[in-house]
């Protein structure tokens, strides 16, 4: 695990600006804790921070390539590159070789088009010095976040926000167009919601040069007929994923596993033991995280059964080595943890103690293991969402996370309805959210003559595999990293991504079975009661006492003369939910009311940890 970050200028001589480089990397320090390197040019300096988490010691990058006594190339990459033996193979290296100079050297061999025989979870930074041009990369799904910064003469880069925040020439905005991302949860891409800030999107070549920036697309989701039986589609999703697992479970220290007692995690925890038996491995490590009170778990529209009976039945079937996290309400809202979890993310986010949660969780995790799988996007491939299920929720003309709230109660995107009226007349989220919807609905990829149910499965797939995952995998790369654990996804391999998104939707829900396609896939190697059981999503607390905690912030934030969002907030509408906090308890209300209130409170806590100015 680690982080990158730098600076290109064709206007001064960056040799003299180290202290700045060294402020940047300084701000990844949580990613990488066990040292940084620079390398500086006239024109560029880049930079990387690393963790020793897997005892392989430091990483030695920026690599150089020099000719003739002159640079000719450095290059940077943060997360994993897989497969690198195929790779050396390619390049005609016989020798190992860093993951730095595997994707210098693919550049020199391939130019833009070296991303392209990458395979991994990925981030790369390289400095051209021939054509004085900076190049970053992200892999194909964006499992690995990089923003950019330009600047009049140059550019700024770094695997988060802070790393270029860090530059004294960037000031912390955010506008409205801004505001209507961070309230809309839209993932729109390219979007780094402060102003001036981008990412780059997955499965793209960025090139800055003096004469400005191209950019390249090497991957991208293509329609396909399928033509698999039912059989065929089974036995190809379970090969796609046991390959996938055993790609990333690699070949050193053995990562842990996040087992929530799903189909899920149980699926890669399972093809995970499956794999290590095959090399002679141990037991699979197992962790859980619950929250005191489960005991009294109460069923409603959206979490439909508790994780613990499930956790263990898996544990049993399989002998893991297991760690339960058992969480009270204290934990979660300790404002420290919560701090923490703000600037891991750099962001405010609907999702509360959900964040809070998984920090704790990674962070307990990060005791144990350096790097951990998730069973995460599985719902965006298969089609496990709650709204998926929905006539209503499928066929409606917005972004379906967003109404999914609508059907909660919400009415302005996801977490926006606590700002003030006159704010929201201006930032007119709804219109935000049906225009992102309309961007997307002309670039899915589609078969000619393909309608009715198939083509509209196919759209909200697309929709879940672009602008969801650039939320959803930033929450977890971002909480993971900020607590030294590299996590790792088994479910974001492009081909079984590509794959399935070509597979019709009565295959992939047979039975009327959601994921039905994933449960048939691994039901030979895990207990019928885990195979069978109905979505539900990562657990939440129930306790009471989280909403009367919110509402406590709220009732601070309003007696704040100097808080920053209270010029922002609906006064009348925050002091409605103090009133009756029981909304802020549990079910599909509650999971609205509350994003509503953690975006403003988060909002708040990031105007003024981070300076950050509103410009309307």
């Amino acid at each position: 695990m680690s982080g990158i970050a730098g600076w290109i200028d064709h206007a001064r001589d960056l040799r003299r600006e180290r202290p700045t480089l060294l402020a940047m990397t300084a701000a990844l320090a949580q990613r990488g804790p066990d040292g940084e390197q620079l390398w500086l040019g006239e024109q560029a300096g880049l930079g990387t921070r690393w963790s020793d988490a897997d005892g392989t010691g430091s990483p030695q990058q920026p690599w150089e390539y020099r000719h003739d006594g002159r640079t000719v190339l450095a290059a940077t990459v943060t997360g994993v590159l897989y497969d690198t033996d195929a790779l050396r193979g390619e390049l005609g290296l016989t020798e190992p070789v860093t993951q730095a100079e595997l994707v210098g050297r693919a550049w020199l061999r391939w130019g833009e088009d070296f991303a392209a025989h990458l395979d991994g979870a990925f981030a790369v930074a390289l400095w051209n010095e021939r054509e004085r041009e900076l190049v970053l990369a992200r892999d194909r799904l964006g499992n690995q976040p990089l923003f950019y910064y330009p600047l009049a003469a140059g550019v700024l880069y770094g695997s988060e926000r802070k790393a270029i925040l860090a530059h004294p020439a960037v000031e912390p905005v955010i506008d409205a167009d801004g505001l209507r991302e961070l309230f809309s949860y839209a993932g729109t891409e390219g979007h780094g919601i402060l102003k001036g800030f981008h990412q780059v999107a997955p499965g793209t070549v960025l090139r800055c040069t003096p004469n400005g920036r191209t950019t390249h697309r090497y991957w991208q989701l293509t329609a396909q007929e399928h033509t698999d039986s039912k059989a065929d589609t089974v036995a190809r999703v379970r090969d796609l994923l046991s390959a996938s697992v055993t790609r990333t479970l690699g070949t050193g220290a053995v990562p842990g596993i996040m087992l929530s007692g799903g189909i899920d995690s149980s699926a890669v925890t399972a093809l995970a033991h499956q794999a290590l038996a095959r090399r002679g491995g141990g037991p699979v490590r197992t962790f859980t995280v619950s929250f005191g009170g489960a005991e009294d778990f109460k069923q409603d529209e959206i979490w439909g059964s508790p994780d613990a009976p499930f956790v263990q039945s898996v544990v049993r079937h399989l002998g893991t080595e297991h760690t339960d996290l058992v969480l009270d309400t204290a934990d979660i809202i300790d404002p420290a943890v919560r701090a923490a979890v703000l600037r891991a993310k750099d962001v405010p986010s609907p999702l509360g103690n959900m964040n809070t949660s998984l920090y704790l969780l990674c962070r307990a995790v990060r005791e144990h293991v350096g790097s951990v799988l998730l069973g995460e996007i599985a719902d965006a491939v298969f089609g496990g969402f709650a709204w998926v299920h929905n006539k209503e929720l499928v066929e409606a003309p917005t972004l379906p996370w967003v109404a999914m709230a609508r059907f909660g109660g919400g009415r302005h995107g996801l977490g926006g309805d606590l700002l003030a009226p006159d704010l929201l007349d201006k930032l007119d989220l709804n219109a935000y959210c049906g225009d992102a919807y309309t961007s997307s609905m002309r670039k899915v990829p589609r078969l000619d003559g393909e309608s009715g149910q198939d083509l509209r499965m196919r759209e909200i797939t697309y929709f879940h595999l672009t602008r969801w995952l650039e939320t959803l995998l930033s929450h977890d790369e971002s909480l993971g990293s900020a607590t030294g654990l590299a996590t790792r996804m088994p479910f974001c391999d492009w081909r079984l991504v590509q794959y399935a998104y070509n597979v019709p939707w009565d295959l992939k829900s047979f039975g009327g079975q959601e994921k039905a396609l994933l449960r048939a896939a691994v039901a030979d190697l895990l207990p019928d009661d885990v195979v069978n059981r109905a979505k539900s999503p990562y657990p939440v607390t129930q306790d009471p006492a989280y909403g009367h905690a919110l509402c406590d912030g709220m009732t601070a934030l309003l007696a704040d003369p100097a808080a920053p969002a209270a010029p922002l907030a609906d006064t009348a509408g925050v002091r409605a939910l103090i009133d009756d906090p029981s909304v802020l308890d549990s079910g599909m209300r509650a999971w609205v009311a509350r994003a509503n209130v953690e975006m403003l409170l988060g909002l708040n806590d990031w105007l003024r940890r981070y300076g950050v100015r509103v410009e309307l």
